[in-house]
């Protein structure tokens, strides 16, 4: 049981081939309506705008860390020391983007108790308005990113934010046809606690769902008892040991272990590897050991 077999590649599958221009465009259309519903926010004295624009300038941070993120993935150079290169740069971006989530929810929070009491005058057809072109504006965005959401933490984050002030467009919709019918503002207070609250159960799951990533626990769709099981049932396996399983990034998940053999281990690594691979496992290591741990087949798999 000498020989070994050893297929390396920890790349870019995942994020390199992810595309930025989506994201650049994004930004420049977020960014620039942030700068207007905040100024008109102001103006109006209306809390759900100024609350949706503050919400608007995590999507640019968000956007703008996804971008380096998905840039030091696709271009950061794999050393002895960095092995897997920047592939976690996009889960440290999507724990920031989560603090500022929480932080504007918070914050509008705060307002809203301040203004409880007061009647704040509002213009209605302002918030209308700007409200319309938000709402378009987000949907826009979200039909650029949701392709990349799908395999990429960073990117999902920022589509997040996108809906989540989508929904809050719509509320500060609601809001200027309250004020234009009632001539009150207090729908304005309600849509902006609504926001916070609709922003913060999210960003804490986004947070949940990198802080997983980081503490190398297993992926929420792999058992790894049944994977243990699955690889104790190969004809000539004694014992499995040492199974780790984690996620690098999204889209890229590894694993290692340990396989004591009584047979040839050449058609016991392959089968692992099957075994494996049918768990979307393909970045593993498998090490197949003889009963008196003489030899081992090293295996790195990476399709």
């Amino acid at each position: 049981m000498g020989h070994a077999h050893d297929h390396s590649h920890v790349g870019g599958a995942a994020s390199g081939q992810r595309r930025l221009w989506p994201m650049v465009l994004a930004v420049v259309l977020i960014g620039g309506f942030f700068v207007v519903e905040l100024v008109v926010g102001i103006i109006a004295n209306s809390l759900a705008l100024i609350a949706d624009a503050g919400h608007m300038a995590t999507d640019v941070v968000a956007l703008l860390m996804g971008m380096s993120a998905l840039l030091l993935a696709r271009h950061g150079s794999v050393t002895a020391r960095r092995s897997f290169g920047w592939h976690r740069a996009e889960v440290f971006s999507a724990v920031v983007n989560a603090v500022l989530l929480i932080g504007v929810g918070a914050y509008v929070l705060y307002e809203a108790i301040e203004r409880i009491g007061s009647d704040p005058q509002v213009p209605g057809l302002t918030l209308i308005i700007v409200a319309l072109i938000g709402l378009a504006i987000n949907v826009l965005v979200m039909l650029l990113l949701r392709a990349d959401a799908q395999t990429s933490i960073a990117v999902r984050g920022a589509y997040l934010e996108v809906l989540a002030d989508a929904v809050g467009s719509v509320g500060v919709l609601v809001a200027g046809v309250f004020a234009i019918i009632t001539g009150s503002g207090y729908a304005d207070i309600v849509v902006a606690v609504l926001i916070a609250l609709w922003v913060v159960p999210r960003a804490l799951r986004l947070a949940a769902d990198a802080l997983r990533i980081l503490n190398q626990q297993a992926p929420k769709h792999v058992d790894v008892e049944t994977v243990r099981t699955q690889l104790a049932e190969i004809p000539g396996v004694v014992d499995v040991h040492d199974l780790h399983v984690w996620t690098l990034t999204t889209g890229m998940d590894v694993a290692t272990v340990h396989i004591t053999s009584s047979v040839d281990g050449g058609p016991v690594l392959v089968a692992a590897q099957d075994v494996l691979a049918t768990h979307g496992l393909e970045h593993a290591t498998v090490q197949v050991e003889d009963t008196d741990r003489e030899g081992c087949h090293d295996s790195e798999l990476s399709w």
